[in-house]
C-alpha cells in the first residue's frame, strides 16, 4: 500500500489538485491535508470509499443544544420544585367533555 495519495478538490468550476500524505498516528493512520484547504484544527470530516477512491468531506455539525447555565437564576420567581410540590392528586379525566361548562 502506498503512503501518498493524490486527490482532486473541486472549487468554483476550477479543479485544484493537492497531495496529501498518510502517516501513522498512534494506533491509527492519519491524512495530513494542506493548509490551503482552509480547514481548522478539530474540523470533523467524513471519509467514504466510492468506486475504489476515497472521498473526504466535511461532516454535518451535530445538532446544537441549548445551554441554560447562563440564565439560571435570572428569573427571580422561578425556583426548582420541592418533592412535596411534585405530588399531585389523581383525578378522572373527562375524555368525553361531559364536565365542560358551555353556554
Amino acid at each position: 500500500m502506498e503512503n501518498v495519495y493524490t486527490g482532486c478538490i473541486y472549487g468554483d468550476g476550477d479543479e485544484r489538485r493537492y497531495r496529501a500524505k498518510v502517516f501513522k498516528s498512534g494506533n491509527s493512520l492519519a491524512l495530513r491535508l494542506p493548509k490551503a484547504l482552509g480547514l481548522r484544527e478539530g474540523t470533523e470530516m467524513r471519509v467514504r470509499e466510492e468506486a475504489g477512491h476515497f472521498v473526504v468531506e466535511r461532516a454535518e455539525p451535530a445538532p446544537r443544544k441549548i445551554n441554560l447555565d447562563g440564565i439560571w437564576g435570572a428569573i427571580p420567581g422561578l425556583k426548582p420544585l420541592s418533592p412535596e410540590d411534585r405530588v399531585f392528586e389523581e383525578r378522572e379525566l373527562d375524555w368525553d367533555g361531559k364536565l365542560l361548562k358551555r353556554d
